[in-house]
C-alpha cells in the first residue's frame, strides 16, 4: 500500500508541466496539427474532448486517454495530436522532476 500511495503522491508536482512555448506554443501547436475530420465536418460535429496524460520526468507524454468524449471521430482525432506532441518542460517537485497527470481541452468548432 506505501508503494501505490507513493507513485500516486508523485502525479502531483509543485511546479506543473509545461508546453514549449507555454500556453501561447500550445495554443499554436494545436492550430497547427489538427485536422478536422472529414466525416465529423460533414455531420455538423463539434465540441470539446478532455484528454488526460502523463508528462514523464524526462518530458516525454504517456498514458492518453479521452476523459470527456463527444465523438469516437473527434477523439481519435485528438488523440493523434497529443501522441505527436514534442516533450514538455517537466513537473517538479523538491528540485526534482516528476511525473504530472496533465488534462487537455482539445476544441472542435465548425465556423459559423
Amino acid at each position: 500500500m506505501e508503494e501505490g500511495n507513493k507513485k500516486e503522491k508523485e502525479i502531483i508536482g509543485d511546479v506543473n508541466p509545461q508546453f514549449p512555448g507555454g500556453t501561447f506554443g500550445l495554443v499554436s501547436f494545436l492550430q497547427e496539427n489538427v485536422v478536422y475530420p472529414q466525416e465529423a465536418y460533414n455531420a455538423n460535429i463539434q465540441g470539446r474532448v478532455l484528454v488526460e496524460f502523463i508528462v514523464n520526468a524526462d518530458g516525454s507524454i504517456s498514458e492518453p486517454r479521452i476523459v470527456k468524449t463527444v465523438n469516437k471521430l473527434l477523439d481519435t482525432e485528438a488523440l493523434r495530436v497529443v501522441g505527436i506532441m514534442p516533450k514538455w518542460k517537466p513537473g517538479r517537485r523538491g528540485g526534482k522532476n516528476i511525473r504530472v497527470k496533465y488534462t487537455l481541452p482539445i476544441t472542435f468548432k465548425l465556423p459559423d
